[in-house]
């Protein structure tokens, strides 16, 4: 993808700040917990195409849900945008898209660990210059580490964690808004890929959960300031236990085998990126 200067339109004026101000019972109902979750209908059936003609971003692309993830959106009808920190990790992603005969994908190479304010505007702007549109983000990228004490836990672990699960998914959203904010049919969704820990903290999953939870307060802020004007929703899914790469270093003498695949979140997702999901349902989803 060759990368060209876009100039993100900014709204001209901001909503009364009044609006924004909730009353205590509004603020109690945001937080989140377990008991707030909603999950998919069961009787949920997506139509083969349900995601024809749209772009959608999966990042951290070459991990075991991105993967699925992307490879599942294509399947729908989406042209999807491949990121990863190395191409030789996205290739065979890209091969097997293309090798099944969807809509040829793109990849789009970042590091979240050394990416600056510039990058992230380069990267929308690497999008925009290609395909002119955005309808839907699935942020998958996650940085984690062996489970430890927080007395253990130095200042590189803590800022790697809050640079991969935090940053940048706040930063590519917020570079991608002009976007999302004008896709066809008011119908762009973003997906926050989060973890049981995040909503019920335990000891040792102190940074990990850490920075995943404070995703819960950005949808939380964001959905509240676009929906005066927009229909762009942002989601949180906890994917509880699969066999997962993640899953694998949190719980290594569990069994894969006797875990959900990572294909099971397949439907959960679709259910959040295609919009079947009714806009006034709560943030928080799990599968």
């Amino acid at each position: 993808i060759t990368l060209q200067h876009w100039k993100a339109p900014f709204a001209t004026g901001l909503p009364p700040l009044t609006r924004h101000l909730p009353t205590f019972e509004t603020a109690m109902n945001n937080t989140a917990n377990m008991d707030d979750c909603r999950s998919m209908p069961a009787d949920f059936q997506p139509a083969a195409d349900c995601l024809e003609g749209r772009v959608i971003l999966v990042t951290g692309a070459s991990g075991s849900i991105g993967r699925v993830a992307a490879l599942n959106f294509a399947k729908h009808g989406a042209t999807v945008i491949l990121h990863g920190r190395k191409a030789a990790r996205l290739d065979p992603v890209y091969d097997a898209i293309e090798a099944a005969g969807f809509a040829q994908p793109a990849n789009l190479i970042l590091d979240f660990l050394s990416a600056t304010d510039a990058d992230y505007l380069g990267f929308a702007e690497t999008i925009f210059a290609s395909f002119k549109r955005l309808d839907g983000i699935v942020h998958a990228a996650s940085h984690m580490e062996p489970l430890s004490p927080l007395a253990t836990q130095n200042l590189t672990s803590w800022n790697a964690h809050l640079a991969v699960n935090l940053v940048a998914p706040v930063a590519i959203t917020r570079a991608c808004l002009p976007m999302l904010k004008r896709a066809p049919g008011d119908n762009a969704n973003v997906v926050f890929l989060t973890e049981n820990h995040a909503v019920v903290p335990k000891a040792f999953w102190g940074a990990f959960a850490t920075s995943k939870a404070a995703l819960g307060n950005i949808a939380t802020i964001w959905n509240d300031e676009l929906s005066a004007d927009s229909q762009l929703r942002l989601r949180l899914l906890v994917p509880g236990p699969i066999a997962s790469q993640m899953r694998a270093m949190s719980h290594p003498g569990e069994l894969a085998s006797t875990l959900p695949t990572v294909e099971s979140l397949n439907p959960h997702l679709l259910y959040l990126i295609s919009g079947a999901a009714p806009k006034d349902a709560p943030f928080l989803f799990r599968t």
